[in-house]
């Protein structure tokens, strides 16, 4: 039976100063059950309503904890919207953060990218949503050339987007006590109509490779 999502309980945060550090494998196994039931299943929980609610984020994967440290310290979580462009969530000890990102990306797709920012619509267009989402309190990041592409002229008016290969947006939710209410899941929700415009743009001209 799928479990409904009533937020975080508190005592998750108990379980995860306990793994903070290096923290020993007698910790860990110590910990593990806890951790499943008040960390790693609310998550899923907060996943199966948010694709409830929008069948567009039903391709998600909840990270299980394997042997570094850092994963036992942060539940991490994607939604799939196409390929190597996701919807990122984390859930620690700083609340729960948020990013919509394009990233590793396939042989081809940083080509595909590059034509779509120099195209005078296409790329008119997604600095304005970088911009907009930029406003709404977002990072923005990725992995950036620190000189233009080659063939691409150097004072191109959307030469910073150009330079990227990859983009991220990105913000903290908060850490606040809706985390461990039903609210978790309109923050979410809400978070992701901001980056739906970014997104979709990806989607559209990125999703596969040449």
């Amino acid at each position: 039976m799928r479990q409904q999502f009533t937020g975080w309980p508190e005592q998750a945060m108990d379980v995860l100063w306990q793994l903070q550090g290096e923290p020993t494998h007698a910790t860990r196994e110590r910990c593990r059950a806890d951790r499943e039931r008040l960390v790693r299943q609310p998550m899923i929980a907060l996943l199966n309503e948010v694709a409830d609610i929008d069948p567009r984020y039903e391709d998600f994967s909840v990270w299980h904890y394997r042997t570094d440290s850092w994963w036992w310290q942060h539940q991490g979580a994607v939604i799939r919207l196409g390929r190597k462009i996701e919807i990122g969530l984390r859930f620690d000890l700083d609340g729960l953060r948020i990013q919509g990102a394009w990233w590793y990306p396939d042989p081809g797709q940083v080509d595909m990218f590059r034509k779509a920012v120099a195209s005078e619509g296409s790329g008119r267009e997604l600095s304005a949503i970088v911009e907009d989402v930029r406003k709404k309190g977002y990072d923005i990041s990725g992995d950036v050339m620190k000189r233009p592409p080659r063939g691409y002229p150097t004072d191109h008016s959307r030469t910073d987007l150009l330079r990227h290969r990859s983009l991220i947006a990105a913000r903290p939710l908060g850490c606040e006590e809706w985390l461990h209410t039903p609210e978790a899941v309109d923050r979410v929700l809400s978070a992701a109509a901001d980056l739906d415009a970014l997104l979709t743009w990806l989607v559209r001209h990125v999703k596969r490779a040449a």
